[in-house]
């Protein structure tokens, strides 16, 4: 009965009522915004880190490194060279060393040269399909082929770079050879093929540049050098042939050397070049030994990820902890303003307490019927700003999907911490109610109703 009048009570003033409740609800939104990213970005970030002690890449900065090898989030820094990177990654500290390398992409969706290793250290499976064991052949990310409708079988043709827009390789397609299990990681967003496939699609575009190239120098009527540039006669004649070749078959390679096509040639890895290698140590000695070691020694770097990610976590949480205080503060605005309200209400209900009296309502009902009336508008705003923190978590989570492939959760509860913002947000409820319950509980029957 108390519940049905506070509630009644509450929407004698609408304006007053909806100002308290958008106020909390604003409040209540912004902070569980503020924890479901926090919980969910943190989260990503140390799931996908994790088995990664060192990333080893070109020189730049660290932190690029780490965005760009292992969240597939920036331009890498560069590329370094494939022999000398085996070196260290054949070292006996090593547990096990992922070597990746970059430069195409499908529809926005990064294509990766890796070993399977890649697959595993992430927890994915092939379920439908088989793992890529031939040039050309590719693993799809779950998100890519459930948002792209890829089935195994498909063929595509890559762009270079990382932009959409960039130059399509229409001289070879890929072949999905498999699908990857859902696992919630960075692996999700992206298309795996070996480090061969890589090297044969760039290596191919280099050849047409060379290729033309002579073609104009013997229009000019220049002399070729036939020693140095792989008997130019023969290559004609094998170029030839190669236009003739099928280019959707998936397991076609261009031989560097002589420019023509073989099936499962493996390329010389002399002279190749990979973007990074993620690496695992047998032991902890190598993360603090290596960064220096591969300063003083090579022309690349080592970037330790959780030193770059608690860096990163330390600069972000700055602006998560300046949006948090402003979201403190609008609540306890939000609990002024339920206080005012119920202040000024007050006077103008003190009639309606005394009859209430009068038809036998005890001090004590009075009282809980004013502290139901805050309570009722902190809960109402409680659920408005839990629900309105979710809708925005779910486009800002459509938005960095787009960007940076990196999805969350809005149905994803926090339990403690939002049970102690609902506690925080009753708190101000009945903070904002004290002074006027208490009146109520005070309110005298016989000078109130002779001076009605």
């Amino acid at each position: 009965m108390i519940t049905k009048i506070a509630w009644k009570n509450i929407w004698f003033k609408p304006l007053n009522t909806a100002l308290s409740i958008i106020l909390l609800t604003a409040s209540v939104a912004i902070i569980t915004l503020l924890i479901l990213l926090e919980e969910q970005f943190e989260k990503k970030f140390n799931d996908n880190i994790d088995g990664i002690d060192l990333v080893l890449g070109a020189q730049g900065s660290p932190l690029q490194l780490i965005l760009s090898s292992v969240y597939q989030v920036d331009a890498p820094t560069g590329n370094i060279d494939y022999t000398e990177a085996k070196k260290w990654m054949k070292h006996r500290f090593v547990e096990t060393a992922i070597p990746l390398a970059f430069g195409d992409n499908y529809k926005g969706y990064r294509i990766v040269g890796t070993t399977p290793d890649y697959l595993k250290k992430y927890g994915a499976e092939v379920k439908n399909g088989k793992v890529f064991a031939k040039n050309f052949e590719v693993v799809v990310g779950s998100e890519i082929a459930q948002k792209l409708g890829i089935k195994v079988g498909d063929k595509f043709f890559g762009s270079h770079g990382d932009a959409e827009e960039g130059e399509v390789h229409d001289h070879q397609s890929y072949i999905v050879a498999g699908i990857a299990s859902p696992t919630g990681k960075v692996v999700d967003n992206l298309i795996l093929c070996n480090i061969q496939s890589v090297w044969a699609m760039h290596d191919h575009g280099h050849e047409e540049g060379e290729e033309a190239h002579d073609h104009d120098h013997d229009a000019a009527g220049e002399t070729h050098d036939h020693d140095e540039h792989g008997h130019a006669a023969e290559e004609g004649t094998e170029h030839q042939h190669e236009d003739g070749h099928d280019h959707d078959h998936a397991t076609e390679v261009h031989d560097h050397g002589h420019g023509h096509a073989h099936e499962d040639v493996k390329i010389t890895e002399e002279g190749k070049e990979i973007t990074a290698v993620l690496i695992k140590f047998r032991s902890k000695m190598g993360i603090v030994t290596w960064p220096r070691l591969i300063a003083q020694n090579t022309k690349m770097q080592a970037a330790s990820p959780a030193i770059e990610i608690n860096r990163l976590f330390t600069l972000f949480g700055i602006g998560l902890d300046a949006l948090q205080y402003l979201a403190y503060g609008i609540m306890l605005i939000s609990g002024i303003s339920i206080f005012i309200a119920l202040f000024n209400t007050l006077k103008e209900r003190k009639y309606e307490f005394a009859l209430l009296r009068v038809n036998g309502a005890s001090r004590l009902q009075l009282l809980s019927l004013v502290l139901v009336e805050s309570l009722l508008l902190c809960v109402t705003g409680f659920i408005f700003g839990t629900i309105v923190g979710r809708v925005a978590l779910s486009l800002i989570s459509g938005s960095s999907e787009t960007e940076f492939k990196m999805s969350f959760d809005p149905l994803e509860f926090v339990w403690e911490k939002e049970g102690y913002l609902f506690l925080l947000t009753i708190f101000v409820g009945i903070l904002a109610a004290v002074i006027p319950a208490v009146k109520a509980y005070g309110l005298n029957i016989s000078k109130t109703l002779a001076n009605a």
